[in-house]
């Protein structure tokens, strides 16, 4: 689904007005915005912020792949996840890697070889670049900061929060 279908989507949402732009969640934003004190109070409030006020979260496959390694001891929470991310009253949206992605993924981390992106993180910037949504949800800073896509590499990623 593209921005401006997805867009269209939000807007039967209520409220999608005060509504952040998609934004893309890789490994380590999701698990943050996901995780819980044992209160049940928002362990990184920042994180979660962003995941409950973007218009669409953008899941690529490979990240819910390593969410899921990442969650191996915590099955009940990983199908709720899971549940939620298909069930299309959510704001979340998976998205299949295209073998265009892999590809390019490998290009990126050949590019920028001294970052070590590996296949996950080069697909995030991959769906990123082409469904130009360039707010990526991440606890991986050194790696995106120095990151740029699109066809000239010139277009650098808004990591949040």
């Amino acid at each position: 689904m593209h921005q401006c279908q997805t867009w269209r989507r939000v807007r039967a949402f209520r409220g999608a007005r005060s509504l952040s732009p998609p934004v893309i969640a890789d490994t380590g934003g999701l698990l943050r915005a996901l995780a819980r004190t044992p209160e049940g109070t928002a362990s990184f409030p920042d994180y979660q912020a962003v995941l409950v006020t973007a218009a669409a979260v953008v899941v690529p496959g490979l990240v819910l792949a390593e969410v899921d390694y990442f969650l191996r001891n915590e099955r009940k929470v990983m199908r709720k996840l899971i549940a939620e991310i298909f069930d299309p009253a959510t704001r979340y949206e998976y998205e299949v890697p295209l073998p265009a992605d892999i590809a390019r993924a490998l290009e990126l981390d050949a590019k920028y070889a001294q970052l070590d992106l590996g296949l996950v993180d080069g697909t995030v910037a991959a769906v990123a670049e082409r469904r130009k949504i360039y707010r990526i949800l991440t606890s991986d800073r050194r790696d995106f900061s120095s990151l740029r896509v699109g066809p000239r590499l010139n277009q650098s990623l808004e990591l949040l929060p």
